[in-house]
C-alpha cells in the first residue's frame, strides 16, 4: 500500500475552511458544515478532545482506586487485541459496512517487571491497548499524556470524597492542578493555559448548551474578562488568587445554570453546538490508520465504546453519533483523493441509518441542527460531481457514479423530509445491494435530467475550446477557418454522443427514463449555438458554406436517430424530446442572412440618430420653406428609403410577409428614436405665481403725486408705478414713440422671436418632414406586398386576389412611429409657443401689460408684436394648425396670468373692465384673421372661454365678488364667518366658479371693500411699498 501524507494535513485544510466558502477554485473539496471556533485551531480542538476522552468514566464502580486504575492503565479493554504480532481482528462495524481489515496489529514495548531482563537483547512487545492506540492516533505526546494523568489523579484521588469524572469541568480542574513546572518552558505553559481558557469561553459563553446573552450576563462578562487578561499575561492559578476565584465562580455559575430553574445533573461546559461537534469529530477522525488513511482501524468497535463514555460530557447520543460518523467517512473519502470506494459505500450505508433516525419520533430538537448542514454539504459535493460527471467519472464509472447518485438522492430526500428506504449502494462485504428507484419519479428524474444536461454542456465546451484554440464560452473571436472548426467539432460531437450512450447512459438509466435522448438533445443544442454564430458571420451563400451545412445535416440525422432509438416505448414516441432539436434548414439560414443584412442597414440608421444626438444644431437646410428642416432628418429618411428599395431586389420566397414586417418594425423603431430626440426640448415653464396680497387704496396725497409723475415727459405713468411698487430687479420697459406714447404703444414693431425659439420651429418642421417621408415609405411597402403576391400567383381567383389586397392593406406598418411623431409635434409646438409668449414676448406681455395703469398700457403693442411673429410662422412652417393653436393657447394663458397673478405692480378697478374686455377681443380678432382653416372663430372662442370668464369677473363690483366667493367657498369649505379660513388651492384651469380665481380678482381690486374682506377673512398682508 502506498503511504500518503498524514491525516493531519488533510484535516487541517478542512478545519480552516469557512462554512460559507464556495469551493469554485477547488470543486472537489467537501465543505465543513460546522463553522469555526474563534481562537481555537485544529491542534487545540484535537488536544481538548483527547483530554475529554481520557477523563471520561471507564466503569460504573465508585471506588476511587478502581477509577484511577482504569484511567491510568486500560490494558485488556480492547477485546480481541491480545495475541501475536500478526492476527485478524473481527470488527462488527467494519464487517457491517464492508470495510477491509488491516492485517498487521500495532505493537508497543512491554514494560519489564523489576529484575527482568531483555530477551535476546530486544524489548518484549505486546499489542497496544485501545487507550494507547487512541493516544497515538490523536498524536498526543507522552509528556502531555503523563501530565494529564497526574492532574486527574490529583483531582479524583481526594481523601475527603470521591468525584465522578462526568461532574468535572475539565479545563478548570486542569488549570487548578497543572503548574508551569509540568512544562518544559513557560511559553509552552502559557499556550496551554490560553487553550484551556478558550475552551471554557467557547463552551460556556460563545456556544453554550443553554442560550445566553453573553453581553449582559455577569458571569459571562467576568469569564470573558479573565480570558482576555490571560491572552496578554499568564494567570495565577493558585486557588487563593483573585483571578482564579473569579474564574471559578464564573465557570461554576455558567456550567450549572438552567433556565428552567431546576438543578442540573452534570455541568454543561462542552456540549454546546457547534463546539461539541468539533470535539467529537476530532475523536472520530482517530479511527483511520495513520499508516494508510484509507483504512479504518480494526479496533474501531473498542474505540467507539470508549468514545461513547464521553457522550455525557459532549451532549451526544446515538442519532448524532450516526450523523457524525457518516460525515467522517465521507470526509475521509474526499481528503484521501477518493481512491478507496469502500469509504463511500460505508458512508452510504451509514446514511441509510441516518434516514431511519431522521423519521424517528424520538429525535431531539437539536438533531436537525446537526443533520441539516452535514447533509447539505454532502449533497453539494455530490451534485458538483454529477453536474460534470464526464470530468470526474472517466474510469470505473459504474460503481462510483452509482454511489454518488445515491448520495445526492438520499441527502436530498432526507433534507426534504422525504425519507427513503435504505439500500442503493450500501456495502456488505464485497457485495453491493441495489434498490431500484423509479426513474419516472418527478424529483429523481428532474435531478438526473439536470445532471445530464449540465455535464454534457461542460464536456462540449471543453472539446470546443481545445479544438478551436483561443476560444472561450463558445464565442468565435479568432481569425480561423470557421468551416474547418465546425467540421471538426461535428466529428467530436458525434464521438461524445457515442461515449455517453455506451458508458454513462447504462448507469443513468436507473435514474432517468431516457438519458441518451436527453444527452443527444443537449449536444444538438450546444452545437446549434456554435453553428448559428458561424452563420451570423457569413455575408452570403458560398460552396464552403454549403459543405458545412451538409456536414451538420448528416450529424443531425445521426443524433435524431440515436434519440429516437432511446425513446422507443415512450408515451408520445419521443416527439416531445425530439422537438427540442431545431433542424438546420437552408431556408432558415437564408432568412437569417437576410435578417443580418437588415440589421446592418438598421445599424446605419441608428448611427444617423446617434450622430444627430451629438452634432445636430437644428438649423434649416436652406431658406426655402420646403427645406426648412434639419439635415439629419434627410440623412435618416434616405437610409430608410434606400433600405426598402434594396429589399425589393432580394428574391426571397419563404416568410416574405414576416421579413417585410420585420423591416418595417426596424424602421419604425428608428423613427421613434429620432422623433424622441427631436422632441427632447424640455417642458413648458409657467412663471411662478406671486404671493397673494391686499391691494389697498392709495392716500389722496400719493394719488396726486402719481398723477404728477405721469405728466413728466421723461417718464411714463406705468414707469412711475413700477419704480414705486416693484420688488427685486426692474421690470422690462416699453420704448414708446411720441405718437403712441400716450396710448402705451410701441412704434414699428419688429420680430421678437429669439433664435432658440426659431430652432424649435425647425424641429417642428423636421417632424412634419419625417412623417411625410414615413407615409411615402409605407405606401411603397404596401405596393411591394401586393406586387409580390401577384408575381407568385399570376392568375389568382377573385377570392385569392381579394385576400391578397386585404393582407396588403392590413399590414400594421409604422403605427407606433406615427403616434410618437404626433405626440412629439404637439409637445414641441406647446414648448415653442410658451417660449415665444412667456420669454420672447415678455416685454410686451407679462412684464408690461397693465403695469401701473390699465389705460396707459393696453394690449395693442403686444397684438402688433404677436401679429409679426404669427406672420413669420405662417411663412416658415410646413404644417401650421397645431403650432398656431398652441400660440393661441399660450396667449390667452398669459392674458389670464396678467389679470390674476400680475404681482404688486398691477391693480384693477371695476371701471377697467371695458378696456380689458376690448383688449381680449383684440387678441381673439387677431387669431381669427391669421387665415388658417383649422383656426376658426369657434375654435378661438373655445380657447378663450376661460379668459372670458375671468374678464367677466373683472366687471363685477367688489360686493358682488365677495358674495360669489362666499357662495362657492360655502360649497367647498362650509360657512365663512369672521374666523380665518384657508386660502383655496390653485386650480388646474381658471374659472368663474373657482374660489381661487375669484379670490385673485379681489386681491387685485383696488377698493376698500375688497381690502377689508381680505384682511378679515385671510389676514393677507399689504403690498410692499403701498
Amino acid at each position: 500500500m502506498v503511504r500518503r501524507a498524514s491525516f493531519s494535513s488533510f484535516a487541517d485544510n478542512l478545519l480552516s475552511e469557512q462554512p460559507g466558502d464556495v469551493a469554485d477554485s477547488q470543486p472537489d473539496r467537501l465543505q465543513w458544515p460546522f463553522g469555526q471556533i474563534d481562537g481555537l485551531d485544529r491542534d487545540d480542538i484535537r488536544e481538548a478532545a483527547y483530554e475529554i476522552f481520557f477523563a471520561a468514566p471507564r466503569s460504573n464502580a465508585t471506588a476511587k482506586s478502581k477509577q484511577l486504575s482504569h484511567l491510568m492503565d486500560n490494558a485488556g479493554e480492547g477485546g480481541g487485541t491480545k495475541g501475536g504480532g500478526l492476527m485478524v481482528v473481527n470488527s462488527r462495524i467494519k464487517r457491517t459496512l464492508g470495510l477491509r481489515t488491516r492485517r498487521a496489529v500495532q505493537m508497543t514495548p512491554l514494560r519489564p517487571a523489576s529484575g527482568a531482563s531483555k530477551k535476546d537483547g530486544k524489548m518484549p512487545m505486546r499489542p497496544m491497548t485501545s487507550a494507547e492506540l487512541m493516544r497515538q492516533q490523536m498524536a498526543v505526546s507522552e509528556q502531555s499524556d503523563n501530565r494529564l494523568r497526574k492532574a486527574l489523579s490529583r483531582t479524583l484521588v481526594n481523601p475527603q470524597f470521591v468525584r465522578r469524572p462526568e461532574l468535572l469541568i475539565l479545563p478548570l480542574e486542569l488549570l487548578r492542578h497543572v503548574t508551569p513546572n509540568d512544562f518544559a518552558t513557560v511559553t509552552e505553559y502559557n499556550s496551554w493555559q490560553r487553550r484551556q481558557l478558550k475552551i471554557l469561553e467557547a463552551g460556556l459563553a460563545t456556544d453554550p448548551f443553554h442560550p445566553l446573552d453573553r453581553h449582559s450576563n455577569p458571569a459571562a462578562l467576568r469569564l470573558r474578562e479573565v480570558v482576555r487578561y490571560g491572552e496578554v499575561k499568564q494567570i495565577d492559578t493558585d486557588k487563593k488568587s483573585d483571578a482564579m476565584r473569579m474564574l471559578t465562580a464564573s465557570v461554576q455559575a455558567l456550567a450549572n445554570r438552567n433556565p428552567a430553574g431546576t438543578p442540573v445533573d452534570v455541568p454543561h461546559w462542552a456540549d454546546g453546538f457547534p463546539l461539541n461537534m468539533h470535539l467529537y469529530i476530532a475523536l472520530l477522525r482517530a479511527i483511520f490508520d495513520t499508516r494508510d488513511e484509507t483504512v479504518v482501524l480494526d479496533e474501531v468497535d473498542e474505540l467507539f465504546e470508549l468514545m461513547k463514555r464521553a457522550w455525557v460530557t459532549l451532549g451526544m447520543n446515538g442519532m448524532i453519533h450516526n450523523v457524525c460518523f457518516t460525515w467522517v467517512l465521507m470526509e475521509q473519502y474526499v481528503v484521501t483523493s477518493q481512491i478507496e470506494p469502500d469509504l463511500l459505500s460505508a458512508a452510504l450505508a451509514m446514511l441509510a441509518e441516518v434516514a431511519k433516525d431522521a423519521k424517528s419520533m424520538e429525535r431531539e430538537p437539536g438533531y436537525i441542527r446537526v443533520l441539516s448542514p452535514v447533509l447539505a454539504s454532502m449533497q453539494a459535493w455530490a451534485e458538483r460531481k454529477l453536474l460534470d460527471y464526464h470530468q470526474w467519472f472517466q474510469n470505473s464509472v459504474a460503481g462510483i457514479m452509482e454511489n454518488v447518485l445515491c448520495l445526492a438522492y438520499y441527502t436530498g430526500r432526507i433534507l426534504s423530509e422525504d425519507v427513503s428506504t435504505p439500500g442503493c449502494s450500501g456495502a456488505s462485504g464485497s457485495s453491493t445491494q441495489t434498490v431500484e428507484f423509479d426513474p419516472s419519479t418527478t424529483a429523481v428524474g428532474n435531478r438526473a435530467d439536470c445532471y445530464i444536461r449540465s455535464s454534457i454542456k461542460n464536456a462540449f465546451n471543453k472539446i470546443y475550446e481545445n479544438g478551436s484554440g483561443n476560444i472561450d464560452s463558445m464565442v468565435v473571436e479568432v481569425e480561423e477557418d470557421p468551416c474547418e472548426i465546425l467540421s471538426q467539432l461535428a466529428i467530436q460531437t458525434e464521438e461524445l454522443a457515442n461515449i455517453e450512450k455506451e458508458t454513462y447512459s447504462p448507469v443513468l438509466r436507473n435514474w432517468h427514463p431516457y438519458p441518451t435522448a436527453v444527452a443527444v438533445v443537449t449536444l444538438h443544442n450546444c452545437f446549434c449555438s456554435i453553428f448559428r454564430q458561424y452563420v451570423a458571420r457569413m455575408s452570403g451563400l458560398t460552396n464552403e458554406f454549403i459543405r458545412v451545412l451538409n456536414h451538420a445535416g448528416r450529424m443531425e440525422k445521426k443524433m435524431v436517430k440515436m434519440a429516437k432509438d432511446n425513446l422507443t416505448g415512450s408515451k408520445d414516441g419521443g416527439n416531445s424530446v425530439v422537438s427540442e432539436m431545431i433542424p438546420f434548414e437552408v431556408d432558415s439560414i437564408i432568412m437569417n442572412l437576410i435578417k443580418g443584412w437588415m440589421e446592418d442597414r438598421l445599424r446605419i440608421g441608428r448611427e444617423c440618430v446617434k450622430r444627430a444626438t451629438e452634432t445636430e444644431n437644428w438649423h434649416p437646410r436652406s431658406k426655402d420653406k420646403k427645406d426648412a428642416y434639419a439635415q439629419s432628418a434627410a440623412e435618416l429618411m434616405k437610409v430608410a428609403k434606400t433600405t426598402v428599395d434594396e429589399f425589393f431586389e432580394i428574391q426571397v420566397d419563404r416568410a416574405r410577409e414576416e421579413l417585410l414586417q420585420e423591416l418595417a418594425d426596424g424602421i419604425d423603431k428608428l423613427v421613434q428614436d429620432y422623433a424622441s430626440l427631436v422632441a427632447s426640448v424640455g417642458v413648458k415653464e409657467m412663471p411662478a405665481l406671486p404671493p397673494l396680497t391686499r391691494c389697498n387704496q392709495d392716500s389722496k396725497l400719493l394719488q396726486l403725486w402719481k398723477k404728477a409723475a405721469c405728466q413728466q415727459p421723461c417718464q411714463t405713468p406705468c414707469q412711475a408705478s413700477i419704480d414705486m411698487d416693484q420688488v427685486g430687479p426692474p421690470q422690462p420697459r416699453l420704448v414708446a414713440s411720441k405718437s403712441t406714447r400716450g396710448r402705451g404703444e410701441t412704434h414699428h414693431p419688429r420680430l421678437t422671436m429669439s433664435r432658440a425659439t426659431q430652432r424649435l420651429y425647425v424641429r417642428l418642421n423636421t417632424l412634419h418632414y419625417v412623417l411625410a417621408s414615413l407615409n411615402s415609405i409605407d405606401r411603397s411597402l404596401t405596393h411591394f406586398a401586393t406586387r409580390s403576391n401577384n408575381r407568385h400567383n399570376p392568375s389568382p381567383s377573385p377570392a385569392v386576389a381579394h385576400l391578397a389586397r386585404r393582407r396588403a392593406l392590413a399590414l400594421p406598418n409604422f403605427e407606433q412611429a406615427r403616434d410618437t411623431i404626433q405626440s412629439s409635434i404637439l409637445h414641441v409646438s406647446e414648448v415653442a409657443a410658451f417660449r415665444l409668449i412667456f420669454t420672447d414676448m415678455s416685454s410686451v406681455f407679462y412684464d408690461a401689460l397693465y403695469v401701473g395703469n390699465v389705460a396707459e398700457v393696453r394690449v395693442r403693442p403686444a397684438v402688433r408684436a404677436l401679429k409679426q411673429n404669427l406672420t413669420f410662422l405662417t411663412n416658415v412652417l410646413i404644417d401650421r394648425p397645431v403650432a398656431l393653436r398652441e400660440v393661441m393657447k399660450a396667449s390667452f394663458d398669459v392674458f389670464q396670468l396678467v389679470l390674476l397673478a400680475g404681482g404688486v405692480s398691477r391693480a384693477f378697478l371695476k371701471a377697467d373692465h371695458q378696456m380689458i374686455f376690448e383688449d381680449l377681443g383684440s387678441l381673439k380678432k387677431l387669431f381669427c384673421s391669421i387665415g388658417v382653416e383649422s383656426v376658426t372663430e369657434e375654435v378661438v372662442e373655445a380657447e378663450a372661454a376661460a379668459a372670458d370668464e375671468v374678464v367677466s369677473l373683472m366687471g363685477l363690483p367688489a360686493e358682488r365678488l365677495i358674495e360669489e366667493f362666499v357662495r362657492v367657498a360655502w360649497e367647498g369649505y362650509g360657512p365663512v364667518g369672521d374666523e380665518k379660513m384657508p386660502i383655496p388651492p390653485n386650480p388646474s384651469r381658471w374659472a368663474r366658479s373657482d374660489p381661487n380665481t375669484i379670490l385673485r380678482v379681489l386681491c387685485h381690486r383696488d377698493e376698500e371693500t375688497a381690502n377689508r374682506f381680505l384682511k378679515r377673512t385671510f389676514d393677507l398682508p399689504k403690498r410692499r411699498g403701498s
